[in-house]
């Protein structure tokens, strides 16, 4: 939060008015109402043009784009869009045209996305190849829009004086959150190409903020040992949504660049959702180091609260901000993990009036300094700032350079180089593949992959001795687990052998709240607590779950013993024989859910929670 918006949910009513509530009304409910569809676009080696991405949907006369995006380059892709069927294309667009020539490569996802009643359908990945541009011109209206010019790609080059990066970009990714989305996605842009050789610093900005807000430290800060990245995101969208956005887009630059280093500046609200980020999805990062805060409200803001009670309409991340509300309560139930450290700054210039407590004239120093916040941090420092000076001064620079100052990761990491055998050329890993390191004790570290890629880099790596395993949908180990010993400067070569399987993975979401489960969440509630059964079946007989409550939240060991397994939200059904099942889920006041699902080993099929609805008159 600013100035700008200082009070902002309270005083809703006097700045916004009429058809403005009603905008704001349809935007909110069009975004809890959508679902986002992500995945990874492939092309041939020699393409080196822009990729558009489409959600195409209707037929004949009828067929429109629900959704379109630029990508500069091949890699990941969101779209958001309401429930229906969709055909999921892509094409190359080396003249801008926005439109597949004859000689550009083109694709079509193999089949239909059938949207209704969820939240994310992700692992929805496909291949542009040359020859197939009519088969997508097919699939196009005839009268196309303009193409968009945005690359929502991560690693795009950013210009800091565009539009796209303005504060008046800032203030519409705030009160219009689902048209900005659709306009500006959320990515992590450069300010330059990416340089194995410095440290990237990845800046997050706040409520109604910009990348413009960072500019004083972008600028000053050493660039000869730092590289800057912009987390540029509609920040009037739920923030679990915007942190899980930010995971992808993490996921997608460590499969992309392997960087071995990365800290996390955030600004006011920006800190809640990289926090969020960071106790959900942390741990299969290593490389994360430090994480800065400023003038975060980690208490949030009675405002919101009067904003969510009383405004004609409420911008979903007012509910995250409610000092009272589920998303706050559950940010400190789980502390960072190990290999990150929190530094928390905060400012003062606010000054005191009998109608609002200390503060930095815009978030009050309570919230600033939340007890479990200051618990968690190494250092607490406090400047004589206010909530937007604080990003122009040089005493906090050089606060963030000194607490920046270690280098990347030590000469006692290793790397590790894997080659997954999977027996030949039938099969091919797809999806959110990762490679999984067990130590003798304590938890085990998690890398992201490239299907695509071999050997698989896998680094830094602490010294030690692991066993290594692949985890990927629709296949097994293959044999025993090999085990390697790491030593500092280590680079050592593993081989992993993996045979198909059939597998059901998924998520079942419950609540009574409809704001719980916006576009892109995961969902939050105890599956234990909600669901009585999960049962197949099909060729492989009738398997029942019933979800565990022991200390393990996690499947990931199930999954890599190959064994049955459901626990937190997640289930899973291994080593099933090919063919069609029923998937039925029982949860006591809740409709039951059935699906016949059909299981190909070695495929990887597209991920998406199962939203349970609650059973009338419950």
């Amino acid at each position: 939060m600013n100035p700008r918006i200082r009070r902002l949910c309270s005083l809703a009513s006097l700045a916004l008015a009429g058809c403005a509530f009603v905008q704001l009304h349809e935007e909110t409910k069009q975004f809890d109402d959508a679902t986002i569809l992500a995945g990874r676009v492939t092309a041939p080696a020699d393409w080196r043009g822009p990729i558009l991405v489409a959600a195409v949907t209707g037929t004949g006369a009828s067929v429109s784009i629900a959704h379109e995006v630029r990508l500069h380059e091949p890699g990941g892709y969101e779209l958001i869009v309401p429930d229906g069927s969709y055909s999921l294309i892509a094409f190359g667009d080396a003249n801008g045209n926005g439109y597949p020539d004859g000689d550009e490569p083109a694709g079509v996802l193999s089949s239909p996305v059938n949207v209704a009643n969820t939240t994310l359908i992700s692992m929805l990945d496909f291949s542009i190849e040359p020859g197939h541009s009519k088969s997508v011109r097919d699939k196009l209206p005839k009268d196309l829009p303009p193409p968009p010019t945005l690359s929502s790609q991560i690693g795009a080059i950013a210009d800091l004086d565009a539009p796209e990066f303005s504060a008046q970009s800032g203030r519409d990714g705030y009160w219009t959150p689902y048209e900005s989305f659709r306009a500006r996605s959320g990515n992590v842009y450069f300010l330059e190409p990416y340089d194995p050789k410095r440290i990237p610093v990845l800046f997050v900005h706040g409520a109604a903020g910009s990348a413009q807000d960072f500019r004083y430290l972008l600028q000053n800060i050493d660039r000869d040992r730092f590289q800057v990245w912009l987390f540029q995101y509609p920040s009037g969208i739920a923030l679990e949504s915007m942190a899980n956005l930010l995971y992808w887009k993490l996921v997608n630059l460590q499969v992309r660049y392997r960087y071995d280093r990365l800290h996390i500046v955030a600004h006011s609200m920006g800190g809640l959702v990289v926090r969020r980020f960071l106790i959900d999805h942390g741990e299969q990062f290593p490389q994360l180091g430090q994480f800065i805060s400023i003038s975060t409200p980690w208490g949030g803001e009675t405002s919101a609260t009067a904003g969510v009670n009383h405004a004609p309409a409420v911008i979903p991340s007012w509910r995250d901000m409610q000092p009272d509300g589920p998303f706050l309560a559950s940010l400190f139930q789980r502390p960072l993990p190990s290999q990150v450290t929190h530094t928390l700054l905060f400012g003062h210039r606010g000054g005191y009036n009998l109608l609002r407590p200390t503060s930095d004239g815009t978030i009050t120093l309570a919230s600033q300094l939340r007890p479990e916040a200051q618990a968690g941090a190494r250092l607490v420092m406090g400047f004589d700032e206010d909530h937007v000076s604080i990003l122009s001064s040089s005493a906090v620079l050089a606060q963030l350079e000194r607490t920046l100052a270690p280098q990347g990761p030590g000469s006692d990491s290793a790397q590790l180089r894997v080659t997954a055998d999977l027996g030949g050329d039938r099969y091919h890993l797809s999806g959110m593949p990762t490679i999984v390191l067990r130590p003798p004790q304590g938890a085990p570290l998690v890398y992201p992959l490239h299907p695509g890629e071999q050997p698989h880099v896998v680094s830094p790596v602490p010294p030690g001795e692991y066993e290594v395993a692949i985890a990927a949908g629709g296949f097994q180990r293959g044999d025993a687990w090999p085990r390697v010993s790491l030593s500092g400067g280590d680079v050592t070569d593993v081989q992993v052998r993996l045979a198909p399987q059939g597998m059901l993975f998924g998520q079942v979401v419950a609540t009574r709240d409809t704001h719980s489960f916006p576009a892109g969440s995961y969902g939050r509630e105890d599956l234990a607590s909600a669901v009585e059964r999960i049962e197949i079946d099909g060729p492989a007989g009738r398997r029942t779950l019933v979800p565990r409550r022991d200390g393990d939240p996690s499947v990931l060991s199930a999954f890599l013993e190959g064994r049955d397994d459901a626990v937190g939200t997640f289930f899973c059904f291994l080593q099933l024989p090919a063919g069609e099942y029923t998937l039925n889920i029982r949860a006591p006041g809740f409709e039951d859910y059935v699906a016949r699902v059909n299981v190909v080993p070695g495929e990887q099929p597209p991920f998406k929670p199962i939203v349970l609805r609650v059973r009338p008159g419950s």
